[in-house]
Parts: structure tokens; C-alpha cells; sequence
């Protein structure tokens, strides 16, 4: 009959350290102890097998990680005015309340750009379509330090 003793990490709590598994050609036994053996002998050939190559392998370094893409991603805020998504409360009948987020009403306007004689696509929010039709294009990006030429 052979035994076969592992150790067992933190994963399992409330039993033994080590468990011993005892196995025959028609049943199988399973006894626990608490020795602090942590490799397993064969008797038919002397082998000691450890317990440390059954362990998960290191973790990979940070700078091994390959890096997402430089593209920026679309966020749901307004460049001229700032103006991003609000946490509000959606309240019922029974006044039982849940979150909930109310974005900003974003819109793709192409606007015609007099400096730089072209149309320019940008993102915008409907208080700043106001705000760049009542001001001009130019005055508007430059309070918000935005340079059209990038777009």
C-alpha cells in the first residue's frame, strides 16, 4: 500500500496542514495527520516528489503586461463645459429608492470653424451648441483651452 502526503494551502481552513492519502488496488483509505512532511516517497521506486511543484506560478510583472492602445476613449463629458453624468435617485410610488445615472445630452455636431476655414466635428452638450452659437467658436474654445487645429 502506498501514501501519498500533500500540503494544502490557506484555501482550505479548518483542517489539518497536511493530508495523507492512503491507496490500495481495491479501496481507498483516506487518514489525516499532522506530520509536516511535504514531499511523498514511492516505494516501488524511492522517488521524492515535492509539493512545491504543484504551487501556482509566480505573477507576471507589470512591465511584462502588454499595454492597451493609446486611443482615447469617447468619454460622456462635454470638452467646452465640463459637464459630465449626475447620480440621482429614481423614487417610486412606495418611495423605495435605486441609483441611477443621468447622462448629458451629448450630441456630434459639425460646426463651421472661421479661423481655420473648415467644419469641425466635435462632441458636444446642447448648452454648448447654445453657448458657441451665441459666443463664436474661437471665444468659446479658448475659455476652455481647447486647440481646434488638433481636430
Amino acid at each position: 500500500m502506498a501514501t501519498i502526503t500533500a500540503a494544502i494551502g490557506p484555501l482550505m481552513t479548518g483542517f489539518p496542514a497536511v493530508k495523507s492519502y492512503s491507496f490500495n488496488r481495491l479501496s481507498m483509505y483516506v487518514s489525516r495527520t499532522t506530520s509536516g512532511l511535504n514531499f511523498t516517497a514511492s516505494q516501488l521506486s524511492g522517488t521524492k516528489i515535492s509539493a512545491t511543484h504543484f504551487q501556482l506560478p509566480a505573477p507576471i510583472p507589470v512591465d511584462v503586461l502588454p499595454r492597451p492602445s493609446l486611443m482615447p476613449i469617447a468619454r460622456r463629458i462635454c470638452p467646452f463645459t465640463g459637464k459630465k453624468s449626475n447620480r440621482a435617485n429614481l423614487v417610486s410610488h412606495s418611495n423605495h429608492k435605486t441609483k441611477k445615472l443621468q447622462f448629458v445630452n451629448l450630441q456630434y455636431k459639425r460646426i463651421w470653424w472661421e479661423a481655420g476655414k473648415r467644419y469641425v466635428k466635435l462632441r458636444l452638450s446642447t448648452k454648448a451648441i447654445k453657448t458657441i452659437e451665441k459666443n463664436g467658436l474661437d471665444a468659446v474654445a479658448k475659455k476652455a483651452g481647447i486647440d481646434l487645429r488638433k481636430k
